[in-house]
């Protein structure tokens, strides 16, 4: 299990294929929030995804490592909710 308090501000998180997933903004609860420049284009543009800590396979030299490939990661992003309430 990692240690979520060893996920720094402005680290990049990398899928276990190597490829670039995001940059870490924070981590709330259980989750990390990455930064809106990783945020996709369209409908996804100008607001913050989140990653589950549950894919995180380790901190390297800074660097998030997940246990899955980018393009599968991404698919387990979710999305800052803006409805209203």
């Amino acid at each position: 299990m990692v240690d979520k308090s060893e996920i720094r501000e402005h680290a990049e998180i990398i899928g276990a294929d190597g490829v670039h997933v995001g940059t870490v903004d924070r981590v709330e609860g259980d989750r990390i929030k990455l930064t809106k420049k990783d945020s996709g284009e369209g409908s996804h543009r100008g607001h913050h995804h989140f990653v589950p800590m549950a894919l995180v396979a380790e901190i390297e030299g800074g660097t998030v490592r997940l246990s899955a490939n980018a393009n599968v990661a991404v698919g387990f992003e979710e999305e800052e909710d803006h409805r209203p309430m």
